[in-house]
């Protein structure tokens, strides 16, 4: 667990979680380990872990912000789903890490700027909600379905195995 930090660098703040994942999304860029995104997760007044993009810096293009401080949260507490934390995002979640924030089922996001702001910035996630709304046979990137039946073989092991772990 990471102490709150007195000073931020930016004392007109008024959320030091937010402050901090700011702050770490301006280092970030400084730094030149990646985008200008931070994040930090909290529980009960307590930093748990922090996360800034590491996209360029790993090639790595799942390694956002969110991405990254969910895993570095869930390795920390040994668990796979963070009920009762919440996540400061210097910038509105894009999708994809948004669908991570559901799954890790945090229960509150702070954001700071919005999706248009990074847009702005060259990180427009638009195409991808749009992509979402299409049927598989129509967006950009053609999906095709295949051995449907072959692969429902794994999840009539899922439902019978009895000493799963549920999530």
């Amino acid at each position: 667990m990471y102490p709150i930090r007195a000073s931020t660098g930016f004392p007109h703040m008024q959320n030091p979680f937010m402050a901090r994942a700011i702050e770490l999304s301006i280092e970030n860029v400084a730094s030149g380990r990646g985008g200008p995104f931070g994040a930090v997760i909290v529980k009960d007044g307590t930093v748990i872990a922090e996360g800034a993009n590491r996209v360029t810096l790993t090639n790595d293009p799942t390694a956002h912000a969110e991405i990254i401080v969910i895993r570095a949260a869930c390795e920390k507490l040994v668990r796979f789903e963070l009920q009762g934390y919440e996540i400061y995002a210097s910038c509105e979640p894009c999708p994809m890490c948004l669908g991570a924030i559901y799954w890790a089922r945090l229960s509150r996001v702070y954001f700071a700027a919005v999706d248009a702001d990074a847009a702005k910035a060259g990180f427009d996630d638009s195409s991808i909600y749009g992509e979402l709304a299409l049927p598989h046979a129509q967006r950009r990137i053609p999906m095709i379905q295949m051995m449907r039946e072959e692969a429902l073989a794994a999840f009539d092991e899922w439902r019978s195995k009895a000493d799963k772990i549920a999530y």
